[in-house]
């Protein structure tokens, strides 16, 4: 379920963000809470909603991994939620979903209405350091991935939002 920040009927209007890898326990929903985060501290809590979903169904209704949320936590980041995988409504419900690696984006692609493909992007194509590359799985390796991980997607999201960031008047 999509985490709302804030919501009321005198703010503008949310854009709506989903980021999506394999499983949706380590680099997606770390993607989310880093961007949440990012977010809050910026005070724009009431311009977005963020979600995170795994193409695959392995994990869903568990939370995300240990390693990551303990990785998270030493930055001042928490990592809330539970696994799901990516529905056909999100195509529609999602402003932005944004792949951790290549081979979900095609899967996403395949997934997505053409219509809707503009929506489905790269998350690193935002990346000032590694534009379109991936997002490394950190699963299979030791706490170095986990914390490497989260800089790669505090910086991705760092300059997404700037991207999402009217010019000053």
């Amino acid at each position: 379920m999509a985490t709302p920040i804030a919501s009321d009927s005198r703010s503008t209007p949310s854009i709506r963000v989903l980021f999506v890898c394999l499983g949706n326990i380590c680099r997606s929903p770390a993607a989310e809470a880093a961007f949440l985060h990012l977010v809050a501290e910026a005070g724009r809590h009431r311009e977005f909603v963020a979600d995170s979903a795994g193409t695959g169904a392995w994990h869903v209704g568990e939370p995300a991994d240990g390693r990551m949320r303990q990785a998270a936590v030493r930055r001042g980041i928490e990592i809330r939620g539970v696994a799901r995988q990516v529905t056909r409504t999100d195509f529609e419900d999602f402003d932005w979903i944004l792949a951790m690696d290549a081979s979900n984006l095609d899967t996403l692609h395949r997934m997505a209405p053409a219509a809707r493909h503009a929506r489905v992007r790269l998350f690193r194509d935002f990346d000032p350091d590694g534009r379109g590359r991936d997002v490394p799985d950190p699963y299979y390796g030791d706490m170095h991935g986990f914390d490497e991980v989260l800089d790669i997607v505090t910086r991705t999201a760092r300059a997404f939002l700037a991207e999402l960031t009217p010019p000053a008047a």
